[in-house]
């Protein structure tokens, strides 16, 4: 099996449109150019799903959040709490728009995407404050916003699959079972660099190495982390209680195609039940690509669909 050739296409066509930045260049400038790629492949939001922007309100700041239902879909909705990927850096509801909505189409779930800060001007922990202090919000609201009281996911790609593994467990740890599914896409987990899918894919497409150690670098710029610090480092202390059921998504061709597969032998041997979808042709980030090729989106569909499976969504 070989990437998808659609996807090699599609990277080939930003590599010739958006320059690669220079050497140095700080986190507004990669911000910019990973808003702009995604704009310019963005397609129309899907006409099944409505979108409406809100606000979740937590001590001393605000949050911006937008929340997607299936127009089809028999209330009460179950509730996906989904956190953007782009290494804890780059990303905002704009860019993983296609993806969200695509999500709640097939899963048949409401899902709200948050806005959450990013670093190096917000760095760890503030991220994960973030992501934990939204999903008790939305816990806290879903009766008033009309949605199913006992049916709560949170999910992510890439560092926002890290957020949700973070949040999934401080959350369920303050109140056994209150996250009842884990949606984790191809996750960052673990500060290292020399796996071996990092080594087989450490120069892409979708991420390389180095990009991934700068994230990590902005991620943990302010307040140095302990190395049992399952916030920053989520695969270093076993479980309080029974992690969450999850879905995780590796894609083949990833720099963190093992992180995805630590992922699960860590669920698994403290006690959770993992199902795992090995996306055989794909790359990191290939769930912001649906648009451009039509096996990320049969991917995507699996995933939400599956999800929606599990959240016991009416169809």
């Amino acid at each position: 099996m070989t990437i998808d050739a659609a996807l090699l296409r599609y990277y080939r066509a930003v590599d010739d449109t958006f320059p690669a930045l220079p050497p140095g260049a700080d986190a507004q400038a990669v911000r910019e150019r990973f808003s702009k790629v995604a704009q310019a492949y963005a397609k129309e939001r899907d006409e099944a799903v409505t979108a409406e922007n809100v606000q979740i309100k937590l001590d001393g700041r605000t949050l911006g959040a937008r929340i997607y239902k299936p127009k089809a879909a028999r209330a009460p909705l179950p509730l996906i709490v989904y956190f953007h990927g782009g290494g804890w850096v780059v990303g905002d509801l704009e860019t993983h728009d296609g993806l969200v909505a695509r999500l709640a189409r097939d899963s048949q779930c409401a899902v709200a995407s948050v806005d959450y800060r990013l670093a190096p001007e917000h760095p760890f922990p503030a991220p994960c404050d973030d992501a934990l202090d939204a999903v008790i919000w939305l816990a806290e609201h879903r009766s008033r916003m009309g949605f199913a009281t006992d049916r709560l996911a949170v999910g992510g790609d890439s560092a926002g699959a890290h957020l949700a593994v973070v949040a999934a467990r401080g959350a369920n740890e303050r109140v056994a079972g209150i996250v009842g599914l884990q949606v984790l896409l191809y996750p960052v987990m673990r500060r290292q660099f020399e796996s071996p899918s990092c080594i087989a894919n450490a120069n892409g497409p979708g991420l390389t190495n180095e990009e991934m150690k700068w994230y990590w670098t902005q991620f943990l710029s302010g307040e140095t982390p302990l190395e049992h610090d399952v916030r920053a480092f989520p695969l270093s202390e076993p479980f309080e209680r029974t992690p969450a059921p999850a879905i995780v998504v590796a894609a083949a061709y990833d720099p963190l195609y093992d992180d995805a597969i630590e992922l699960k032998r860590f669920l698994e041997a403290n006690g959770g039940r993992v199902e795992m979808i090995d996306a055989r042709d794909m790359t990191h980030g290939f769930g912001r690509m649906h648009a451009q090729s039509d096996a990320a989106l049969g991917w995507l569909r699996t995933i939400g669909e599956r999800t929606g499976e599990l959240l016991r969504a009416a169809r």
